[in-house]
């Protein structure tokens, strides 16, 4: 949810900024031609790059996985060993290269509809919001503009969410698999879920996963406005792209440090159950943080974080460089079809 977050910030922000030049009057038919070129545009653009961001980062979210579900069925002297040099030694020991993109897979299939309803959702509840009285579109008002946006967004995250949860549940586990295979693909661990754990099973730990959206959405969309700004200010003559990217970075780190303890317990309850095993966690969210302390030290919560960190840069780089590639490209080809 943290990625999704900082990326969709990036990418909002980035276009605009790049694209702020005057609008000419056109027909209509003519507006509405270019309104469904655009979408499907942006749809296929942010699917593709989101999907390359995070193949290219794989490596480092499933370190990160692995890190943040050990303290269910590890012994204390285990976690005082753990490194990130040691994690990815023992995977290409024990599984090999390719397993650091396990579940990568789901995770490309989850971006496609998780940014497609995302998109859909964001304009949707921009109208919904524009009619309320009081928050009409205007440029005399950017604050107002400012709060739809946001409002806006947050709950375009959380319906894309709870639409698309199952596949991320299942990218956990997969991703979590290290000497035991239990799950042999997406459909086969989704019917594997379904049969041992009911339908419910696969929306596991969707409260933690909501209850981050706001935050993390807020979090991001307000420090990279503000960096933004105060770079503007400072800097004006700096280049739009290199702006969005170390601002998007930015805002990465701060969303990703203030919202990864949710994450964290997202990820721990999504593996409640998996394989077979025995809950390890039978309260709710403030007893589960309240266990990871008393067992873990306030550390715990923050297991994983060090690979979360190395991924933001790059997978947000990647991510806007081939979103506005894209964009270009599409918009030359469009045309002539």
């Amino acid at each position: 949810m943290q990625t999704e977050a900082r990326v969709g910030v990036v990418v909002e922000g980035g276009p605009r900024a790049l694209n702020s030049q005057p609008k000419q009057h056109k027909p209509l038919q003519q507006q509405h031609q270019q309104s469904q070129i655009g979408t499907v545009s942006q749809l296929v653009a942010g699917g593709v790059a989101g999907a390359l961001s995070k193949t290219c980062t794989a490596p480092l979210a499933r370190l990160t996985i692995l890190f943040q579900v050990q303290g269910m069925h590890s012994d204390v002297a285990t976690l005082r060993k753990a490194s990130i040099w040691h994690e990815a030694s023992r995977i290409i020991r024990e599984e090999g290269f390719r397993a650091f993109w396990k579940g990568n897979l789901v995770t490309i299939a989850h971006r496609l509809p998780y940014s497609s309803v995302n998109f859909y959702a964001y304009e949707r509840y921009k109208e919904l919001l524009h009619m309320i009285p009081g928050l009409e579109s205007s440029r005399e008002n950017m604050g107002r503009d400012l709060l739809v946006q946001f409002v806006g967004g947050g709950l375009a995250g959380i319906t894309a969410a709870s639409a698309t949860y199952p596949l991320d549940l299942v990218r956990t586990r997969l991703a979590a698999q290290i000497n035991v295979i239990y799950y042999r693909g997406i459909w086969h661990a989704l019917q594997t879920i379904s049969r041992e754990e009911s339908v419910f099973g696969l929306y596991k730990g969707l409260g933690a996963t909501l209850l981050g959206v706001g935050p993390s959405i807020a979090i991001s969309f307000s420090v990279y406005e503000s960096l933004r700004s105060f770079w503007h200010l400072h800097r004006p003559h700096d280049a739009n792209v290199a702006v969005s990217l170390a601002c998007g970075s930015l805002s990465g780190i701060a969303s990703s440090t203030a919202t990864f303890p949710l994450d964290l317990v997202r990820r721990r309850k999504q593996l409640e159950g998996a394989g077979g095993r025995a809950p390890v966690y039978t309260t709710g969210l403030l007893g589960i943080f309240k266990q990871i302390i008393q067992t873990e030290g306030f550390r715990g919560l923050y297991r994983g974080i060090m690979p979360e960190y190395y991924k933001v840069v790059p997978g947000v780089g990647i991510c806007f460089m081939t979103y506005e590639t894209l964009k270009l490209l599409l918009a030359d080809v469009t045309p002539k079809l």
